[in-house]
């Protein structure tokens, strides 16, 4: 992993004085009041070559500007029995915090179909949960612990992880493919838990394909990986399909569980306390930008980025391993065979 030395950041801040004013207003919204932060981060994402680092932050900020990101938290998805249905099928929420302080972010891998909505609510939702995070839960994070935060960390639960799920490949690497561009370097640790054989076997595949800075933040836990959690968080901070030890993640779909205050403790849901909050503070946002009228239903557009290579490698390695499941070789589980006799 390159070394970022001062020299470095002073030479990537001289080239960024001279871009012009539109992008330099959004550089603000994207940093957030700490911009040597903003710098290093994709200094690290192009392992601190500055020309090449200074090209991907020109890049983000034009995105930013030609797909109106600076104003996506003041366009709800609606109606919200809709956006309950992006919910239910793009498991992804925030369950709490670690002991210092960054976001515990978790992602229902296993269970999320993407089958309620077209591929555009789902970015829309993805980059609006990015910036409700970077904009709000981070800043606030900063002043609670009273210490610069910037990061979060994530919970990835391969509970029902199957063959067919081999369709979502093209979405998985859009969304991939923004996040390594646009928000670069925003998570630490990466935790899989519930892992089924299929995972075991693809991660094999997969791991001498991904960056030697991402591969070190991938950790594969024993089982719902609770006992190693607690140790970087408490237990109420925990995604509740940790908490329900081996219970599996469940879509939001399952709702009426509720945690120790009364509120629903699947953090994938509407109904969850996240959700709600990020939810009313967009609608309040559209309702700051002009009176509230009948909203129209669609989806904000996003242009996509050309994927990333390694996105793109990693994806095929995935759907050539998965093809010899659907096949029926190298099956060591017969739990996974049971499955793709039923699926036939």
């Amino acid at each position: 992993m390159a070394i970022i030395s001062q020299d470095v950041i002073k030479e990537f801040e001289n080239m960024m004085e001279s871009i012009d004013e539109p992008l330099k207003i959004t550089f603000e919204n994207l940093h957030q009041g700490y911009p040597t932060e903003a710098l290093i981060r994709f200094l690290k994402a192009r392992d601190g070559n500055v020309p090449k680092a200074h090209k991907m932050l020109v890049d983000c900020l034009s995105w930013r500007i030609q797909n109106e990101i600076d104003n996506i938290l003041s366009k709800p998805i609606v109606p919200a029995d809709f956006y309950r249905g992006v919910r239910d099928s793009q498991l992804l929420g925030m369950s709490g915090y670690t002991k210092e302080g960054r976001p515990v972010f978790a992602v229902g891998v296993g269970l999320s179909t993407y089958d309620n909505a077209s591929i555009h609510y789902y970015v829309q939702s993805h980059i609006q949960i990015n910036e409700y995070r970077d904009r709000i839960l981070v800043p606030a994070a900063t002043k609670k612990f009273d210490r610069h935060i910037s990061t979060c960390v994530k919970v990835l639960d391969m509970t029902g992880l199957k063959i067919s799920q081999l369709s979502q490949l093209k979405l998985l690497t859009v969304i991939s493919s923004i996040d390594d561009l646009n928000y670069p370097e925003k998570s630490d640790a990466y935790y899989i838990v519930n892992a089924p054989y299929i995972f075991s076997a693809c991660w094999k595949v997969v791991r001498p394909l991904l960056q030697e800075r991402t591969r070190k933040k991938v950790q594969v836990l024993s089982g719902c990986g609770k006992d190693e959690l607690l140790k970087i968080m408490d237990y109420d901070s925990l995604p509740h399909f940790v908490r329900r030890e081996g219970g599996g993640g469940g879509s939001s779909s399952s709702r009426g569980s509720k945690n120790s205050n009364g509120a629903d403790d699947n953090c994938f849901s509407l109904d969850h306390e996240f959700h709600q909050e990020l939810y009313n503070y967009i609608n309040k946002q559209a309702e700051d930008v002009e009176p509230p009228r009948v909203t129209k239903h669609r989806s904000f557009h996003v242009d996509f980025p050309e994927p990333n290579p390694d996105d793109c490698r990693i994806a095929q390695s995935i759907e050539s391993e998965l093809q010899k499941f659907s096949q029926g070789n190298g099956i060591a589980d017969p739990t996974l065979n049971q499955d793709h006799k039923q699926k036939k």
